[in-house]
Formats: C-alpha cells, structure tokens, sequence
C-alpha cells in the first residue's frame, strides 16, 4: 500500500483528551453510576475506586472530551522540495474545536482520495472523534462515517497497524518507534499520562497544543521512514514556535 501512496493525499493527525470533569466530584450524579461500573473492570486491586481512577476517564469517548486536534499534510513547494504544515483546533469548548475539524475535512478532504493517519488511530483517534462529533449534536463527516464500509473502503492509516504486520499481540508506542527509526524528538516534554494534571490544574493548554504538535509531525516522519524516504527538515516544517531540532538522522 505505502509503494502506491500519494503524500500529498494523506492529513496526519493527532488529538489530546482529558476527563469531562477536572475531579470525580464534580461529576454530574446520574452519571457517577455509569462510571463506576466502568471503573470496576478497570481495577486492578482492592484500593482502586471510581474516585482514585477518574484519572483514567479521558480515554473513553463517553466521559470525556477533545481539547485539541492537531493536523498536518505535505505539499510541494516551487523547488519540488516536501513542505510539511502544521495546525491545531483547541480550546474549552468542544463543540466548536469539533466544528471547525469538520469543516477542514469536508472543505479539503471530501473528494474520496484522500487518507486520514494517525499512530493507534483506528482503536482511539478516529473513533472517539466520530462518538464525540455525535455527541456533541453534529454530523459526521464523510471521512469518518463509516458504518457499513468494508475494511478497503475506511479511508484510514494507521501507523501502529502498519508496523504489526498482522502480529496483534502487542501496543508499540510512538515514542519507541520514533527512537528505533532515530527519529528526533524533543526529550524534555510532557507525556499523554501528563495531560489531564497540564489542563485542569496547570491550565496550560497551548503545552498540550506544542505536544500535540510534535506527535504529528512524529507520524508523519515516521510514515516516510516506512517508505524509505528521507526524514523532514526543519526548514521544510512549518511548525509554531518555541521550535525544536529535526534534523534528519541518517
């Protein structure tokens, strides 16, 4: 598939979520029950509570929500040189991040050629956009309605599915493949079990949008170390400040 694949055609894209609420206790009532049966097959000992595990809450669709979604897609400049952008839709409100994603997709991205590629994104990123978009009252965008598509019609890349070739057994991080295909990365910044404490009690979202950032342009260099080709320049990059070094290691 790679062989054949057009860049140009392909939005990378990544998203960062957090918990509904920043504690259990301001969770709404109605609501606790259903999270604490969730907790329970989240426990792994006798200690754990649907209180102590709200910390978890964020990766489920149904008790969180998107704070910002991070895209990126090639293009070629005068020089026939690859030019990577980069942008991002964050902020409080969900519904209108969301509403903005949608019009991106079905302005630029609703011709039937183009591929959305995220690192583990067909188990989180593309389903838990497509549950949020409905929960939040709007209607899916083509790309990701795909109910009653067969597999080779869901116009998703995944990164992580690429690199199992069939095995299932295991979850290879994006960190670890972007270390062993030396990848260059910045080494002082937050991970996604970071997330949620930088949101709701640090309430620095524009250093989740710099993460978010990166993880992208990580996707997407990683995507060109599985075709063979070689790695972005910073100059090539467009990618808000503060910057960091990605000078292709080769």
């Amino acid at each position: 598939m790679l062989n054949n694949l057009n860049l140009n055609k392909v939005l990378f894209l990544d998203i960062e979520t957090v918990p509904a609420y920043s504690d259990y206790n301001q969770v709404p009532e109605d609501c606790k029950p259903f999270w604490g049966r969730k907790a329970s097959f989240l426990s792994k000992n006798e200690e754990d509570t649907a209180e102590s595990l709200y910390g978890r809450a964020g990766i489920y669709a149904e008790f969180g929500k998107i704070i910002c979604i991070s895209v990126g897609f090639m293009v070629l400049n005068e020089g026939g040189d690859r030019h990577f952008r980069i942008k991002s839709f964050y902020g409080d409100d969900e519904e209108e991040l969301l509403q903005n994603f949608i019009l991106l997709l079905t302005k630029h991205y609703d011709d039937g050629q183009h591929l959305l590629c995220a690192h583990n994104g067909k188990e989180f990123d593309f389903p838990y956009l497509a549950r949020r978009i409905l929960i939040n009252g709007l209607r899916l965008p083509a790309m990701l309605d795909i109910a009653g598509k067969k597999p080779w019609e869901v116009a998703h890349l995944d990164t992580m599915v690429l690199w199992k070739f069939g095995d299932f057994k295991n979850y290879t991080s994006l960190a670890l493949l972007a270390n062993i295909f030396n990848i260059p990365t910045p080494k002082d910044d937050i991970d996604g079990s970071d997330v949620a404490r930088v949101y709701w009690e640090d309430e620095n979202l524009e250093r989740i949008v710099e993460y978010c950032q990166k993880d992208v342009l990580t996707i997407a260099q990683l995507v060109l170390r599985f075709m063979g080709e070689p790695l972005l320049e910073s100059d090539n990059v467009s990618l808000p400040e503060p910057n960091f070094p990605i000078k292709a290691v080769e």
